[in-house]
C-alpha cells in the first residue's frame, strides 16, 4: 500500500488540465475530468479497439494482457487480465482515466481504483449502435477529431446491412460460444442482433442469462438448421465438427456447420460489422442450399 500511495500522490501532483468535462457513462455514474484525457489505460480489448478507432490511440498508455487489435496495441503496457487487474501497474502508469468494461471487469477492483482517486467511465455495449455512439464518447473524451466522422461511416455500413435483402423464409439458427460448458447467447446479445438483421432466428433468444450454458438436449430439441460458432482463435473450432455426431441434426444434413473467427464477431467494434457480414454470407447460402438453388 505504502508504493500505491506514492504514485497516487505523483498522479494527483501532475498538471491541470484546462475545460473540465463532466460526462455519464453507460451505467448511470457521473465521470468528470479535468480535461480530455491524455493518458488513458483501457482494461478491456474491445476499448482499446474502439479508442484507436476513436483516433486516440495515442492517449493510451496501458492495457489489458489479450489487447491485440489494431498491431499498435502488442506494444503497449500490459496491466493484467481485464478480471485480474495489477492496481500498482495501473498506478505506475499515472492514467488521468481509467475505461472499463461494465459487465466484464470486476467491480470490486475497478471500485479501489475509483477509492484511489482515479477517474474510471464504465463502457457497456448492447446494440449495434452502441459501437458507433462508443467512438463518439471516446472522441468527446480525448478531444479526438475524427471520431465524429468514424462514428458517421459505421452508421452508414450499418444502414446498407438493414437494407440488404433477405429472400426467403427466417432460418433457425444456434450460436455456439463454447463446447465445455456448453455456451449460447441469449436474445438479448449483440450477436443476436446480428442474427436477427441477417435473417436468422436464434434459438435460444428466450433464455434469461446473456451467455447462458445449455445442454446438448436442448440443442437438439430445437433441430438448428444452422450452427455458427467462434472459438478462442481464427481457425475453425474442432468441437464445431462434434455435431456430425446427431445426423438427425437440420444443419448436420444441409452441412451448415459454420465457423466466424471471433475477433470479428465477439468483440463489439467497428470490426464486428465484417462479422455481420459473416453471417448474412452464411445464411443467404443456407437458404439457397434448403431452396434447391
Amino acid at each position: 500500500m505504502k508504493a500505491i500511495t506514492l504514485l497516487l500522490i505523483g498522479l494527483l501532483a501532475g498538471p491541470a488540465m484546462a475545460e473540465p468535462m463532466r460526462l455519464t457513462d453507460d451505467t448511470g455514474r457521473v465521470v468528470q475530468l479535468d480535461g480530455p484525457a491524455r493518458r488513458i489505460v483501457s482494461i478491456a480489448p474491445h476499448i482499446t479497439e474502439l479508442l484507436f478507432a476513436a483516433g486516440a490511440g495515442d492517449r493510451i498508455v496501458g492495457v489489458d494482457e489479450y489487447s491485440d487489435y489494431p498491431e499498435a496495441a502488442r506494444a503497449l503496457p500490459r496491466i493484467g487480465r481485464h478480471s485480474s487487474l495489477d492496481l500498482e501497474a495501473i498506478l505506475a502508469l499515472q492514467p488521468d482515466l481509467v475505461i472499463g468494461w461494465a459487465s466484464g471487469n470486476r467491480m470490486p477492483q475497478l471500485q479501489s481504483l475509483e477509492r484511489l482517486g482515479v477517474p474510471l467511465y464504465l463502457n457497456e455495449i448492447r446494440s449495434i449502435d452502441d459501437i458507433a455512439r462508443s467512438i463518439e464518447t471516446f472522441g468527446r473524451l480525448t478531444a479526438s477529431d475524427g471520431a465524429a466522422q468514424t462514428a458517421a461511416q459505421l452508421r452508414q455500413r450499418v444502414a446498407r446491412l438493414h437494407a440488404r435483402e433477405q429472400d426467403g423464409p427466417r432460418l433457425r439458427v444456434f450460436y455456439q460460444i463454447w463446447h465445455q460448458p456448453l455456451m449460447t447467447i441469449n436474445g438479448k446479445h449483440l450477436i443476436s442482433q446480428a442474427l436477427d438483421l441477417c435473417g436468422g432466428e436464434n434459438v435460444f433468444a428466450a433464455l434469461p442469462n446473456l451467455a447462458p450454458s445449455i445442454g446438448i438436449e436442448s440443442v437438439l430439441a430445437t433441430n438448428p438448421e444452422v450452427i455458427i460458432a467462434s472459438g478462442s482463435t481464427a481457425d475453425s473450432p474442432t468441437w464445431l465438427q462434434d455435431w456430425r455426431r446427431w445426423p438427425q441434426l437440420a444443419a448436420v444434413q444441409n452441412e451448415q456447420l459454420v465457423a466466424i473467427p471471433p475477433d470479428i464477431v465477439q468483440r463489439p467494434t467497428p470490426r464486428f460489422l465484417d462479422g455481420v457480414e459473416a453471417i448474412c454470407t452464411a445464411l443467404e447460402r443456407a437458404r439457397r442450399g434448403k431452396s434447391g438453388g
